[in-house]
């Protein structure tokens, strides 16, 4: 293994620990809902805080990581990453909860940090592939948390004295999202290992240790062939001449890099770097990963199906992000988003559909599966009573048993009255995370390391990087909300009609930047 590849391992391992921390809340939604007694507004909150956190540790992560280096911002990441994991395990609030996530949630910023950092030590051949390991890293991460949660599930109703005595029957929601201090300490003590990024060592006038860096990466073991010391010496100088104002770390340098970025000449960048920004959340990616079993529930499957089924999410989104790895530097970053969005499109409106055949109706049979007693008898008014739609059904629900009581039950509930093809459910679902990972999961964060030129490729991240967790932040804070007023079927139709939007401003103006070095790319925007 080269140590260039060794390096965007270490780093994509924050991708890692993101998606497990982002996704990890899928099973404890659920639980946590039920112990601080959470509303759709308290629900779509707990779930979206780290992303808020994300929307504030994003737009200075860039700006950090071009005052003091990358290397020193991604290890800070890694420790926020610790702390989050820890307190969010011990909350004893909901305020204390989510507190705690919105500090993972500026850890967040390793999204923005790690592309720039992998971009800047991978050889143009392979960077798109380079960049994608921290994608893959994310897809693993998601996965292994769909893993852990099942399992500490099953686990939970485990007789064994020593599950007992461990407190898992009763806490199992704190061990979920405490197993995450074990990748994150990984993670940090690993960072310690790695270089500075030579393209910011360079630009910040600290040349020999740049050309250390170069000789290193690209040395005997390499993915490219040797750099002898007069390449490292020429490329130095080709990155410096692209350097107006050097990165010293000082205020003022902040406001220039931020006039340059929003100037007339840039225009066209930061357009098409919010488009591909916007386009990536827009169309519900988070609401689908960080939801799944809550998702899964409402077609009926119950609990235990649910967290089984939120696993096929995640070995779906490995499998097609290894897909996009080797795709993404032959077929190329345009045509991947074309082919993800149009997937999108067509998995969301089979979901849509799914959903919007179903029924719902409580039977003399199927109430039975109900324990309460007092809960069956205050559900005999409907008994029998068909509704077409989930929202109905749920709001009939909670007039007779009220707001605490229905939440509670819903899996339980709507396991008991619905009448759904939950296959064609599914198979919406996973075709939905398929496309999403062979194209605007790995490719954006490829393309917004590649399109910024060097000098702005920090703070021009971090604030489309902004942009892009302030939209999570939408999508997952209403999505309860939508559930419960608009319904499943209408909210997944939403996505799908966001995606052909998206389809449509990706085809007109994103050009492909495979195969070019940083530097080409900027003459292709007119940046040179």
């Amino acid at each position: 293994m080269s140590k260039s590849v060794y390096f965007a391992i270490v780093v994509a391992l924050g991708g890692f620990v993101f998606g497990f921390d982002a996704s990890v809340i899928s099973g404890v939604i659920g639980f946590v809902t039920t112990e601080f007694k959470l509303n759709d507004w308290q629900q779509g909150f707990v779930v979206s805080s780290p992303t808020l956190g994300a929307l504030f540790g994003s737009l200075f992560a860039g700006f950090f990581a071009d005052m003091f280096g990358r290397k020193k911002v991604i290890i800070a990441i890694a420790f926020l990453y610790v702390v989050s994991a820890i307190f969010s395990a011990l909350a004893v609030s909901y305020s204390m909860l989510v507190t705690a996530r919105i500090i993972g949630g500026i850890a967040f910023a390793s999204l923005v940090v790690a592309p720039i950092y992998i971009a800047e030590i991978s050889p143009a051949k392979i960077r798109g592939k380079m960049i994608s390991i921290n994608q893959l890293n994310i897809v693993i991460g998601l996965s292994v948390a769909y893993f852990v949660n099942y399992y500490l599930l099953q686990l939970s109703s485990n007789p064994a004295a020593w599950v007992s005595a461990l407190g898992i029957e009763d806490n199992v929601w704190r061990w979920m999202l405490g197993f995450e201090i074990i990748p994150a300490s990984i993670f940090f003590a690993l960072l310690f290992t790695i270089p500075e990024s030579p393209r910011w060592l360079a630009l910040n006038n600290r040349e020999t240790q740049a050309k250390s860096v170069l000789l290193m990466l690209n040395g005997k073991n390499a993915t490219a062939p040797s750099m002898t010391s007069e390449q490292a010496d020429n490329f130095i100088e080709e990155i410096k001449a692209d350097r107006n104002v050097a990165a010293q770390g000082k205020v003022d340098s902040i406001f220039n890099l931020l006039k340059s970025l929003f100037s007339k000449k840039m225009r066209f960048v930061l357009l098409v770097g919010l488009v591909v920004a916007i386009c990536q959340q827009a169309t519900g990616v988070n609401a689908i990963y960080f939801y799944a079993p809550s998702i899964f529930e409402q077609s009926g499957v119950g609990q235990n199906a649910a967290f089984s089924q939120a696993i096929w999410v995640g070995v779906i989104n490995v499998v097609f992000t290894i897909v996009a790895m080797l795709l993404i530097d032959k077929l190329g970053r345009k045509p991947l988003m074309l082919i993800g969005l149009a997937g999108v499109f067509i998995s969301m409106s089979i979901a849509s559909y799914g959903f919007h055949n179903a029924s719902y109706q409580l039977t003399e049979s199927s109430i039975q599966s109900i324990e309460s007693p007092d809960h069956r008898s205050k559900l005999m008014p409907i008994l029998g009573k068909t509704f077409s739609n989930d929202v109905s059904f749920k709001n009939a629900t909670i007039e007779l048993l009220g707001e605490d009581d229905a939440r509670e039950h819903q899996s339980v509930l709507i396991e008991a009255a619905v009448t759904i093809n939950s296959v064609i459910v599914l198979i919406g679902i996973l075709g939905f995370v398929a496309s999403f990972a062979v194209s605007l999961g790995p490719v954006m964060w490829v393309l917004l390391a590649e399109i910024l030129p060097n000098r702005l490729r920090g703070v021009g991240i971090a604030c489309i990087g902004a942009v892009n967790s302030a939209v999570s932040f939408s999508v997952q804070l209403l999505f309860p909300w939508e559930l419960a007023n608009l319904g499943t079927a209408i909210t997944f139709l939403i996505y799908g009609l966001l995606a052909i939007v998206g389809f449509v401003l990706i085809y007109k103006m994103l050009p492909e930047t495979k195969g070019r070095s940083l530097e080409e790319i900027e003459g292709v925007f007119g940046l040179r």
